[in-house]
């Protein structure tokens, strides 16, 4: 059968166990046993055994499960009260109020945790109830955090750049500071659509607390200095050297028990249901993930994702051209795999390609990372869509809606860095 064929019964497999139920992680791995079983000479079973067991015992993996935990610890404590009371008064002025403090928060996790589905899960136990008990309508809440969690993959650190950098062969550190600017840049459109639509609809948005003073607000903020100092000792450990990532979470985790004694709200019960809360979401996280590695074989082993390259890269496209069939390729492909596997799956192939067409590779890396992010919304693979629906439980469908506009957002973002490339490449020409 030639490629076309084979995805598209691949395609039809996926819905179909997807329409009957089936786990999502499980789904994924059944689709990898049929491509593997139909389609190529390997034997599924030791294969499925041997990818499985690799990617639950990946070192790198281990710094989400402990920054689940530390949400799950400090959405037991005070803190989200904290964070609400010192946004407030600031965000209380904007339009759309404090839906913003899901895209602040997001902003500010992304440079400690360099994982988009841990800064959905962290953001999430803390702001998730808080806005909703507040009566802001649930798909501006839901749709915001989806949006703005993506950004724990654009500003530094982030995994996803560094598996770039390694297989382009270009500056991690230059990257991590080409990715500070679009990172801001896209959390303020993320803001400047919610202020939009509360403009157009101030009817959906509770009414703002009353008027505070200049002093009262800084008094109110002082609430937000042990999230400050936290967040400070997470981001000041992996900057200056002293902590890796997954060392980095180990001190998240130790400083929010800290956090949670200071605030006496550190007792055992609340430790075992934070533990208990933290190991059941990594499990449907790292089920998926697990997944999602074993399709990575199949379609390897199948040879789809190369042959996507190569057919891309023999089209003979002018630059601008190439980048929108690059974009709709990854988009295609996160329908099927996570950012990292797309990127260590075509980069060899795609790299040369991209050089030819003269394209920047620091700037093509942070261009790969924003449609990476949009695959992260993007069903029916979208690894944040399936972390929302472990937290909220709602329909994957619903989900994927409300965060549609972040998707268009995240494509508006990608034309600016095509039109103003001086947006990724100023800081790392000053370096």
């Amino acid at each position: 059968m030639n490629e076309m064929a084979v995805t598209g019964l691949l395609i039809v497999a996926l819905f179909a166990l997807l329409g009957s139920g089936v786990w999502i992680g499980l789904t994924l791995a059944g689709v990898a046993w049929i491509g593997m079983e139909l389609f190529s000479s390997r034997s599924a079973g030791d294969a499925m055994a041997v990818t499985i067991w690799g990617s639950a015992s990946s070192w790198t993996l281990t710094a989400l499960p402990l920054f689940v935990w530390m949400g799950e610890i400090l959405f037991r404590t005070k803190l989200s009260e904290s964070m609400f009371k010192g946004l407030a008064p600031w965000v209380n002025v904007l339009p759309g109020r404090l839906l913003h403090t899901n895209i602040l928060g997001s902003t500010i996790f992304a440079a400690v945790s360099g994982s988009s589905a841990a800064t959905c899960a962290t953001i999430g136990k803390m702001t998730i109830p808080e806005l909703t008990e507040r009566g802001y309508p649930p798909e501006r809440v839901i749709g915001s955090l989806g949006g703005a969690s993506t950004l724990g993959l654009l500003i530094p650190p982030s995994i996803v750049m560094i598996v770039y950098g390694v297989a382009a062969e270009v500056s991690i550190a230059k990257l991590f500071v080409a990715g500070m600017i679009p990172g801001l840049m896209l959390a303020g459109l993320f803001s400047g659509y919610l202020m939009v639509w509360a403009l157009l609809n101030p009817d959906k948005i509770p009414q703002a607390d009353a008027g505070m003073s200049f002093t009262d607000k800084l008094r109110a903020s002082s609430e937000l200095i042990p999230v400050v100092v936290l967040i400070g000792g997470v981001i000041g450990s992996i900057y200056l050297g002293v902590a890796t990532a997954t060392e980095a979470a180990a001190i998240g985790v130790a400083g929010s028990l800290m956090l949670s004694a200071y605030q006496k709200t550190l007792s055992w019960q609340n430790f075992k249901a934070a533990l208990l809360g933290a190991t059941r979401l990594y499990c449907m996280i790292a089920l998926i993930l697990a997944g999602a590695a074993f399709l990575t074989l199949s379609m390897g082993y199948i040879g789809l994702p190369r042959h996507l390259a190569e057919w891309v890269g023999s089209l003979g496209l002018s630059p601008g051209l190439l980048l929108i069939a690059l974009a709709l390729f990854f988009i295609l492909l996160g329908c099927f795999l996570d950012g990292i596997s797309m990127i260590v799956l075509t980069m060899g192939v795609l790299i040369p390609t991209v050089q030819t067409a003269g394209i920047d590779l620091i700037w093509f890396g942070i261009f790969v990372v924003i449609v990476v992010e949009m695959a992260q919304i993007t069903p029916p693979v979208g690894f944040n869509l399936f972390v929302l629906q472990g937290m909220t439980k709602r329909e994957i469908n619903w989900i994927a809606m409300v965060c549609l506009p972040y998707f268009l957002l995240m494509v508006l973002a990608v034309c600016l860095l095509w039109w103003f490339p001086q947006i990724v490449m100023w800081l790392p020409g000053k370096m």
